[in-house]
């Protein structure tokens, strides 16, 4: 064998052995790639069959769910008069108020008060030291008495002069000296006169009288103290009954109110506390401001209360119902049962079918005022029918349920409040064309913190919303 052909028998020898190992590999490939496959396949496989049982027994337990009735607690709608009123925020202010002062200077004697007392108009409360101006009025008097003796002595001399110059005595010019003299004294007098009306006046300023009828303050100078005229104040009295409210309503609102005031000549107006719950006091709209605040685009209103038990204090605030109209038939419910959707307030209601089984149905309402536990509504409900006030957040149309009776709410005492038992006493599902009993009526006007509001989507069909968490 020759040196040149040995190469090249090597190389083919070398492709030739390596023909079959490579097929045997991608066959190996094929087999891992399959097998890969299938096991993912399984898996997912198996997946989607755990996905399909945990979804049926989903559906299992939402069925059993959905079957089994939901507690609910229900109150029944009342029918009782109700004002529809405006509120706002007021301040209590003294129909009169009244701060002393010394129209005299000098020492102020002991005080006739009792700090804290009521006083009529014209009770004496101070006096200062009345010595010095009872000396300038005696002195006032002597001057009168002496001008006019000296006015006698000079009517006696104008006398005589005169028979003098009618029998040719004496001039005319003696005589005019006379008569100029009497009138001199004549004026003199006058002068004395108003002296002793001045003098006088002052010493009647010694003694401090009350002005109004009301209460008296804290004394602010103590007897003792020298008391400059004009200057010094010595007391504050502020009128009590009746005392006024000053509070402000939206320009908005004021035609409405000047038109019913004009109409009426006297709007009703309630005075509650800070947290709106206990009525203080009943009295009536006085009148209006002339002008619109521009800052606040707001207008003053003045109302006015008798105050017989003095529940109202000067500075305090209190929330104002201005009461715009009486509803003697008013349909009310519960705050707690108003709901809204996406077309307006509805509420969950109670219905009983012929079998005795109690199911929820939604009806949509158009709310009128809400009182804070108590909201009128204007249509949409019956007297006497059951609405739902808890449990609402499970409910769906024609959803089975168990009635309770509504737990009591505390009582808003105070003057025209709710009964103990809270706006709406416990309520039993109605039977099948009947409604079920009716607690008493309370005092129209017992809720607070109201507000006129004008619901939207009364009478439309309303899709249910989860109500908030009360």
């Amino acid at each position: 064998m020759s040196i040149d052909s040995t190469p090249e028998a090597y190389p083919s020898a070398a492709r030739g052995s390596q023909g079959p190992p490579a097929r045997k590999g991608s066959w190996i490939r094929i087999l891992v790639y399959l097998i890969l496959i299938g096991g993912l396949g399984f898996i997912v496989w198996r997946v989607y069959q755990n996905q399909q049982a945990a979804a049926s027994q989903a559906l299992m337990q939402a069925a059993a769910i959905s079957s089994r009735p939901v507690p609910v607690q229900v109150a029944a709608v009342d029918q009782r008069p109700m004002p529809i009123f405006l509120t706002a925020l007021g301040t209590v202010t003294p129909y009169m108020s009244v701060t002393v002062k010394a129209r005299v200077s000098g020492e102020l004697e002991p005080v006739k008060f009792t700090e804290g007392q009521q006083v009529k108009q014209g009770d004496t409360i101070m006096v200062i030291d009345p010595k010095p101006y009872q000396a300038a009025l005696d002195q006032a008097k002597g001057t009168l008495a002496h001008d006019e003796a000296l006015l006698r002595n000079a009517q006696a001399e104008f006398a005589r002069y005169k028979s003098l110059f009618d029998a040719g005595v004496v001039s005319k010019e003696t005589l005019d000296a006379d008569e100029a003299a009497q009138g001199q004294y004549e004026g003199a007098i006058a002068s004395d006169k108003a002296a002793i009306e001045t003098a006088q006046l002052q010493l009647n300023w010694c003694t401090i009288q009350s002005p109004i009828d009301g209460k008296i303050g804290l004394r602010l100078v103590d007897p003792g103290n020298i008391i400059t005229a004009n200057t010094t104040n010595l007391v504050i009295i502020n009128q009590f009954q009746p005392i006024a409210v000053y509070f402000t309503l939206p320009e908005g609102q004021l035609p409405q109110v000047l038109g019913r005031l004009n109409a009426e000549r006297r709007l009703p107006v309630d005075a509650y506390d800070r947290g709106d719950t206990q009525k203080l006091a009943s009295g009536q709209l006085l009148t209006a401001d002339n002008q619109i605040d521009t800052t606040t685009g707001t207008d003053k209103l003045k109302a006015v209360f008798d105050n017989r038990n003095n529940n109202l204090f000067p500075n305090q605030f209190v929330n104002i119902h201005l009461v715009l109209e009486d509803r003697p038939n008013a349909l009310v419910v519960p705050s707690a049962a108003i709901q809204t959707g996406l077309q307006g307030s509805f509420v969950w209601t109670t219905n009983t079918d012929a079998s005795g089984k109690v199911t929820a149905g939604i009806q949509p309402v158009k709310v009128v005022l809400a009182e804070g536990q108590v909201t009128i509504v204007d249509s949409g409900l019956a007297r006497g029918q059951q609405v739902v006030v808890d449990g609402s957040d499970r409910l769906r149309p024609g959803q089975l349920v168990t009635v309770s009776a509504s737990r009591q709410r505390a009582g808003q005492g105070g003057d025209g409040s709710a009964p103990a038992g809270g706006p709406f006493a416990p309520a039993t599902a109605a039977a099948p064309g009947g409604s079920a009993g009716r607690p008493p009526a309370p005092v129209a006007g017992s809720g607070a913190g109201g507000k006129v509001t004008d619901a939207p989507g009364g009478g439309q069909p309303v899709q249910p919303a989860r109500k908030e968490a009360q």
